[in-house]
């Protein structure tokens, strides 16, 4: 088990620290992203790492990057991290949990795609009968799959919560043609997963994707997919309509974190090691149901 909560590469220049990862400029073109084990629960980063978390995450990304890439190219370059870190730097930092990737130029906004009702979702419908701007028919109950999966784009914050925005407003953004394709790959690249996570007893019931634009205007998808942060897994065995299923993600942690007397604003509370370890088991489950894979 190994834990880096924030890199400290001295070979490439840093260029950005978001709140899981960090990324390195690699030459003009290309960029390294490593993938920290640092978890953000209500758009707070916690004090304590969840171990082998942005292991997880890699492998799970790289797993998904080569299954659907298929339906659309991705940022990987095939490059192996450790090759690009240079002189006598410390490459465990690096290894497991960094992609080296092409640098492109990101869209402002979130591509999300809901299959079940639940979450920010299920608040708009129990306000409005609709989620972001879109009419559901009446009487679902938390948690209930949609008679079909809808795309609900969401700009992108730098902090703070991301807003979400109705389909005309994100083709105001980034043009008709381009929303209209990212919303077409995104339902395809939703139900591509879910179908084949629904075969290992998994139900993905929500995810986001975010993509980019090549020299060429090519779409291509970029920064994660379909990992347990930028996604809902629940347990099929333990799905019930009209309840939140437990889920293979931090969501046992922001759980944990409501049982407190916080406001949600930093500085977080720190984790009880049972939280953390429950949480690292609960990520490293969701790699091994899906993939087969398991963290050497």
């Amino acid at each position: 088990m190994t834990t880096v909560y924030e890199s400290d590469l001295k070979s490439l220049p840093r260029i950005g620290r978001g709140k899981v990862r960090d990324i390195y400029a690699v030459g003009e073109d290309r960029m390294l992203i490593l993938v920290s084990d640092r978890l953000s629960a209500f758009d707070v980063v916690l004090t304590d790492p969840i171990p082998d978390k942005g292991r997880v995450l890699t492998e799970m990304a790289n797993f998904w990057f080569a299954k659907l890439a298929h339906v659309v190219p991705n940022h990987l370059t095939g490059i192996d991290p450790e090759s690009v870190v240079q002189g006598e730097e410390d490459k465990r930092q690096v290894r497991g949990r960094s992609v080296v990737v092409n640098k492109l130029r990101p869209l402002p906004v979130e591509a999300v795609v809901r299959g079940y009702l639940i979450g920010s979702g299920w608040k708009d419908y129990q306000k409005s009968g609709a989620v972001c701007g879109i009419g559901l028919p009446a009487g679902l109950q938390q948690a209930q799959k949609l008679p079909e999966p809808i795309f609900t784009p969401a700009t992108k914050a730098t902090s703070g919560h991301d807003e979400n925005i109705a389909f005309d407003r994100m083709a105001e953004i980034v043009g008709r043609g381009v929303a209209e394709r990212v919303r077409d790959i995104s339902i395809r690249l939703y139900r591509e997963a879910a179908d084949f996570a629904a075969s290992k007893g998994i139900i993905i019931a929500d995810t986001k994707f975010e993509f980019g634009l090549d020299d060429a205007n090519q779409l291509v998808l970029i920064d994660e997919a379909l990992t347990a942060d930028s996604s809902r897994f629940w347990p099929a065995d333990q799905y019930q309509v009209g309840i939140s299923p437990p889920s293979f993600d931090k969501q046992y942690v922001r759980d944990y974190l409501e049982t407190l007397d916080w406001d949600k604003t930093p500085p977080a509370p720190r984790l009880p090691a049972e939280v953390i370890a429950r949480t690292s088991a609960k990520y490293r489950e969701a790699l091994e149901r899906l993939t087969g894979r398991t963290l050497g």
